[in-house]
């Protein structure tokens, strides 16, 4: 052969092992998951300082819970101290990152937007305190911790990247599979963050129900990938704190494959930085996520985190009423303290777990005590707060309504009138003095009609006076023995032969127009499940249930309908009010026993590699279930900070491969195909909805049964659950829901007093329709005011009825954004317009906020 051929061969042989060589090179996301309240011993942060001095090559990605630090920093000082020095290098080349430093790594699809700004900014300001030079870039989750609205979130809080992959820990879901190595993660408000997805070729694991192929970088993955045309494939496993084995796929050599460790900044900033990347705009759909809903252990934590959200946001607005017009010290240390047990019971392991630990210690025991605590700061402050408005002595007596929400309510309001009143001889003016409609409940409490103004309070005088009866309201029972609730609005009938199903639903604002499918074979508002240890498929309607009217107008009515399903008593309040759109049903169920509710889980063992798994099939659950006379039925489901257009054909899977998104946040909402009438249904906590094609828009009340790990998901004394309906006119959007939705989480809060305030009405915050105030807050005697764009317009006027010296937009992070210019100061108010997109969340400093002068 001529020696310089021979020698271009050799040469060209040797440029493509190279290339071969380089190609075969991948990248592997390992580190430590979990926390004090997880799991982390007392050695975890000496072994990881040792062993990542051992292993030189060795790069970590931490999410490990910010309080963990203060044991750490208490227990094992040095350790401590050698750890943070191998943290202090947060370059792209650092060998830790922080990459998870949300509070209580919280699932977050399951909690509102504003516990989610809260986890990120309590945890970087814990983790800031113990590691200064920490820098948040890239947001990774050991477990399914994703929900769609995340790039706005944390593009504001300064990350730059995110992963959507959860391999080693699917007990509780994944994402949906993307084609591409990269992806630009489009979220419902138009924001944008480079992202590594769920690659397409990385697939669930055979014969488990907790990982994907990536988890170990196998060679198959790692192949598949580089056939798909990825330059830089990369696996990942975020070992539970205390596992022992230090660098968790060796020297990363298997095979032909060599994996090289590295953090997410370093993988988005350095590796992968120039590859090519697609636009996904990702739905929440796209979160296949399950929890075992439907058991009463994760209904009633579910429960108790709602009330405390909703407690919490109530609070900081009224105290921040207090601090603008009475001058009331900002109550930071406590609602700091309030934040934190809340922010807590949001922990997934509260979620997926709650039956481990001690017995009087599980998780769902913790939920209790830190609930518990929160509401209780919040019932102390809500107390001091509403006391403390500008008042003067009086001899009469008032009433004052505080409404928290961002929306002009008018709407009834109970009141516990003096003990020495009747209060069938009570009348309440407004601040004209005009008389309102009064009705009486009992003897010591009232109901009338409240205008109260957004963000603010509006002040009724009380007197003793007998008004006359007029007309409103009613129940009345028809010739055939029904019961017709009737409001201005509606018109509501129950069969109580039936066990009280609702018959029709008529919207008279809507042109009589009925809501009921009477064609279906299931009943409105009927309760029905399989009991599989009773006999089956069993329903409230039947049998007969009784009927009794506990409020009769003529501003609410009220009746309870009392049935029993499978031998189990039930109630269910029905409450209608006079001009009020939403019918709100509280159902409480006498449980007897332990009833076994769902697919049955006694045809044989649990074996955790099984993918088809009970608590899945909704269809057995016990459901309160809505045939609605709605052809060609669209369905829209709120989660944080979005609302989604279902494209599912039905909500039903059987399998941890085949799981689709069935997720009720606060509510889902079904429309005709064209949109031109819908009705809404609001759920007391996240649980799963049902509805096919053929199956009628349902409400999951209750599982008991087989769960996850062999769990026996039982039920231990009674259930109570709330839901509500609204029949609407047009697309959720136009017709306010997000905004009714807010308004039953946040009623309006009454309070009676013998001292008037100076000014008798009063309104902090006025904001664009459509437009939510998530909270108000202080840093000193700036006022910062979170809104969130619900509505149909982006654009509109933000008046702030107190002086401020400017307005600032913020980043979540404390960066100024930019400073909004004023319009001209009128009667002391501070004014600008705002652009926000759908869906957008922005934040308002209002610089030196305080009262007006009058």
């Amino acid at each position: 052969m001529n020696k310089k051929l021979y020698v271009l061969l050799l040469v060209l042989t040797g440029l493509f092992c190279l290339q071969n060589a380089k190609a075969q090179t991948a990248y592997y996301i390992d580190g430590y998951h979990g926390g004090i309240w997880g799991h982390y011993p007392d050695w975890n942060t000496r072994f990881m300082a040792d062993m990542l001095k051992k292993n030189p090559a060795w790069k970590i990605n931490i999410e490990l819970e910010p309080e963990t630090w203060d044991r750490a920093q208490s227990v094992d000082p040095q350790a401590y101290a050698d750890f943070k020095a191998l943290f202090a290098d947060q370059s792209l080349n650092g060998r830790i990152e922080y990459v998870n430093p949300a509070y209580a790594q919280s699932y977050m699809y399951n909690i509102s937007g504003e516990s989610i700004i809260r986890q990120f900014s309590y945890g970087m300001k814990m983790i800031k305190a113990h590691f200064p030079t920490a820098v948040f870039t890239s947001y990774s989750s050991e477990e399914p911790c994703f929900t769609s609205a995340l790039p706005q979130i944390l593009n504001s809080f300064g990350f730059k990247y995110a992963s959507l992959k959860n391999p080693n820990t699917c007990f509780g879901g994944y994402t949906r599979e993307h084609d591409g190595e990269l992806v630009n993660w489009i979220g419902p408000d138009g924001s944008s963050i480079i992202t590594s997805p769920r690659y397409t070729v990385e697939k669930l694991s055979p014969k488990s129900t907790w990982q994907t192929i990536a988890w170990q970088n196998s060679p198959a993955y790692i192949k598949a990938a580089f056939a798909a045309n990825m330059p830089h494939p990369i696996g990942m496993t975020l070992q539970d704190a205390g596992w022992k084995g230090g660098p968790f796929i060796g020297n990363g050599i298997h095979g032909d494959i060599k994996s090289i460790y590295t953090t997410w900044r370093n993988y988005f900033g350095n590796i992968a930085k120039n590859d090519a990347r697609q636009n996904w705009k990702v739905s929440q759909e796209d979160m296949l996520v399950n929890l075992v809903w439907g058991s009463q252990v994760t209904q009633q934590i579910a429960q108790k985190v709602r009330v405390s959200e909703n407690k919490l946001v109530s609070t900081e607005k009224l105290a921040a009423l207090a601090k603008i017009y009475a001058g009331t010290p900002w109550p930071q240390q406590q609602l700091d303290s309030a934040w934190r047990t809340l922010l807590l019971s949001q922990h997934h392991d509260c979620w997926i777990v709650p039956y481990n630990g001690k017995k009087g210690n599980t998780w769902a025991d913790k939920v209790t005590g830190w609930t518990g605590y929160t509401n209780n700061i919040c019932d102390s402050l809500l107390n001091l707060s509403a006391g403390s408005i500008d008042q003067k002595n009086t001899d009469g007596h008032y009433i004052t309504v505080y409404n928290t929400t961002a929306v002009t309510r008018n709407e009834p309001v109970t009141v516990k009138i003096p003990a020495n009143w009747n209060a069938e001889n009570v009348t309440v003016t407004d601040a004209t003095g005009k008389k309102m409609i009064t009705q009486p409940i009992g003897t010591n409490k009232i109901t009338f009609r409240a205008k109260v103004p957004p963000i603010g309070y509006a002040v009724f005088g009380l007197q003793h006076q007998k008004l006359n009866r007029v007309k409103g309201a009613v129940i009345s029972v028809t010739p055939d023995g029904k019961y017709l609730m009737e409001t201005d609005l509606y018109k509501l009938v129950l069969d109580p032969q039936h066990g009280g199903i609702i018959r029709s639903l008529i919207a008279k604002q809507f042109n009589d127009k009925e809501f009921v499918d009477k064609a279906n074979s299931r009943g409105f508002n009927e309760l029905r499940g399989n009991f599989y240890k009773d006999g089956g498929f069993r329903s409230s309607a039947d049998s007969a249930a009784k009927i009794e009217v506990l409020q009769n107008g003529p501003l609410s009515i009220k009746l309870a309908v009392k049935g029993s399903i499978a031998g189990n008593p039930y109630t269910q309040i029905i409450s209608l009010a006079q001009g009020q759109p939403r019918i709100d049903i509280k159902l409480n169920v006498d449980w007897q026993g332990n009833p076994g509710i769902g697919e049955d889980t006694e045809r044989g063992t649990y074996k955790m590699e099984n993918p088809e798994k009970p608590f899945y099939d909704d269809r057995n659950k016990l459901l309160a279930l809505f045939p609605l006379n709605l052809k060609q039925q669209k369905v829209y489901k709120n989660a944080p900070f979005d609302v989604t257009e279902s494209k599912l054909k039905n909500t039903f899977f059987t399998r941890w491969d085949s799981i689709k998104n069935n997720v009720i946040l606060n509510w889902v909402d079904v429309t005709d195909s064209k949109q031109q009438y819908g009705i809404a249904l609001f759920s007391d906590h996240t649980t799963s909805y049902t509805h096919g094609q053929n199956f009628p828009l349902g409400l999951t009340l209750q599982y008991s049964g087989m769960g996850l790990w062999g769990r026996n998901y039982t039920i231990v004394g009674p259930s109570e659950i709330n839901y509500a309906l609204i029949p609407h006119a047009g697309k959720w959007d136009k017709a306010g829901i997000w905004a009714d939705n807010t308004k039953w989480n946040e009623p309006l809060i009454a309070v009676l007093s013998d001292k008037q305030p100076a000014v008798m009405s009063r309104s902090l915050v006025n904001v664009p329709a459509g437009f939510e105030v998530t909270t108000i807050n202080f840093d000193g005697n700036d006022m910062l005011v979170r809104l969130f764009n619900a509505g149909t317009v982006t654009s509109g006027k933000v008046t702030f009825n107190c002086m401020g010296d400017k307005a600032v937009l913020m980043e979540l992070d404390g960066r100024e954004r930019k400073t909004l210019s004023l319009l001209p100061q009128k009667n002391e108010e501070t004014s600008a317009i705002i652009n926000v997109p759908k869906f957008g969340v922005r934040t308002i400093k209002l610089v030196n906020a305080r009262g007006i002068s009058k």
